[in-house]
């Protein structure tokens, strides 16, 4: 897919209403409040000594950084937002953690809860009170590296 391409999902995005159910589409996956794109996907990593897994990840990395050039020529330079301490917050949750002060786990929205778990950062844009976002996922070190563009109305935790 071409940088054109990867803008034009991110406009469709934009202007597409969220779902009401949790599912997937022609772009990835959704849910109430959410879009998530998956722009592009690597090959696995299954039989790599780690030499291609990083010069993958650069590449993955230089993409999203050109997406991020040309979105921040339209809305202006992106927040960064690292997603570290969101997914300790995720994990605990899914722990059955409790919240000291609630006294329940605290529940974390999506699609903030399943990036946590593969995006180590984000960079982020407040539009048209619409969050947009660029990130590079990976699940596991021998899984494929996926470039993601978010486009959510719920607000980062």
């Amino acid at each position: 897919m071409s940088t054109a391409q990867h803008l034009a999902v991110i406009d469709l995005l934009r202007s597409r209403e969220f779902p009401a159910e949790h599912g997937r589409s022609e772009c990835g996956s959704e849910g109430p409040g959410y879009h998530i794109a998956e722009l592009l996907t690597s090959d696995t990593f299954w039989e790599d000594d780690g030499s291609r897994r990083d010069i993958v990840e650069e590449q993955y990395e230089a993409e999203r950084d050109g997406l991020t050039v040309l979105l921040g020529d339209r809305w202006g330079p992106p927040q960064r937002f690292s997603l570290a301490s969101l997914f300790e917050r995720t994990m605990d949750a899914a722990l059955g953690a409790v919240d000291e002060g609630e006294g329940e786990a605290e529940e974390i929205p999506e699609p903030w809860a399943q990036l946590s778990s593969s995006v180590p950062d984000l960079h982020l844009w407040h539009v048209d009170g619409r969050w947009i976002a660029l990130g590079v996922a990976q699940w596991d070190k021998e899984l494929p590296f996926q470039l993601l563009a978010v486009v959510t109305e719920i607000d980062p935790p």
